[in-house]
């Protein structure tokens, strides 16, 4: 029996989660930005005393890849890699906007979805996935227009959702386009996606990987007094 430990620290939300064969077993979640520094060893050790688990009794670790926020992913990229090379363990990487979709229980086979993750101002990290989580259009960041998925939007319905949709909300306006809300990546949805990798072997290189984050991290700095 595969014991898998999930996390997922893309976004403002910080979470963490055990699977035995992709079935739940418990998991932990903070809705507090930032808080991935803090809180996510925090949260596997709870996951471990809650079960009676140790991290020796892991088969395998899964990481939300990317894109999102530069800290969490480095966060979350950094934690798992502790566990793995500790415990000799295999690393799975899967994209977080994968796992954002899985968040939305009863998917629609006519029905195209793109989650999103908020990327500043009117630009957003997206994807298009069909019902199976399948890549309809590759993950980029894309600056939102009223143009935007226009030629997609013509031929199917499309469902936005995640953070980055609800700025979205007044700008894409076309009658095949809906939106919903309190959509969030969360490590308890990770089980099948993770088990299914598992089983597959398809790993990534504990030493070389490094999470997609798709644009260059831009530090923020304070002016100097006086100065605009």
């Amino acid at each position: 029996m595969a014991l898998l430990l999930s996390l997922e620290t893309s976004t403002a939300v910080c979470s963490a989660a055990l699977h035995e064969q992709g079935h739940l077993l418990a998991f932990r979640i903070l809705h507090t930005p930032q808080s991935a520094a803090s809180q996510l060893a925090v949260q596997v050790n709870e996951l471990f005393e809650e079960t009676g688990m140790k991290p020796t009794s892991l088969h395998g670790v899964a990481i939300s890849a990317g894109p999102g926020s530069y800290t969490g992913l480095r966060i979350g990229a950094a934690t798992a890699k502790g566990l793995c090379y500790g415990t000799g363990i295999p690393l799975i990487a899967i994209d977080s906007l994968r796992v954002l979709s899985a968040a939305i229980p009863e998917r629609q086979p006519d029905i195209y979805y793109c989650p999103m993750i908020d990327a500043r101002r009117m630009e957003v990290y997206c994807s298009v996935l069909d019902y199976q989580l399948r890549e309809i259009e590759t993950i980029q960041a894309k600056v939102i227009d009223a143009n935007s998925f226009a030629d997609l939007l013509n031929q199917h319905r499309v469902v936005f959702f995640g953070d980055g949709a609800s700025k979205c909300r007044e700008t894409i306006q076309h009658p095949n386009a809906t939106f919903l809300n309190n959509i969030y990546g969360s490590a308890q949805h990770m089980g099948a996606l993770t088990f299914s990798r598992y089983a597959a072997k398809q790993f990534v290189s504990v030493g070389d990987f490094e999470p997609n984050y798709l644009k260059d991290f831009v530090a923020k700095t304070k002016s100097p007094a006086g100065m605009l």
